[in-house]
């Protein structure tokens, strides 16, 4: 999770059984965008974020064909809170690793 994802949806994942990591816990809360989207794929860790910052980041990385971890964005005036925690339960529950990788995932996915 990057830093500053609301706590309900960290917490709504966790009660669905997800894994989730925060900025805070990982004491990345100082790095850059590009070091944090490092420092998930290093973990092999999809990297959920509401910062559009990051967008062009894994566009850069895209066209340039340097691996990354999934980059999974929802606006901060798109879905609420209970549709991204439902929408990335799904993608992390039906997604295989291999597509976890070197993309970006908008939500909401309807």
């Amino acid at each position: 999770m990057d830093v500053h994802v609301p706590a309900a949806i960290t917490s709504g994942l966790r009660l669905r059984g997800i894994h989730v990591l925060t900025s805070q816990e990982d004491q990345t809360t100082r790095f850059t965008d590009e070091e944090l989207l490092q420092r998930a794929t290093a973990l092999s860790r999809v990297l959920f974020t509401q910062d559009q910052d990051f967008l062009p980041i894994a566009s850069e990385l895209q066209r340039t064909g340097v691996q990354f971890v999934a980059v999974i964005f929802a606006h901060q005036l798109g879905p609420g809170i209970g549709e991204i925690i439902g929408d990335i339960e799904l993608l992390i529950n039906a997604a295989n690793e291999e597509e976890l990788w070197n993309c970006v995932i908008h939500l909401p996915l309807r």
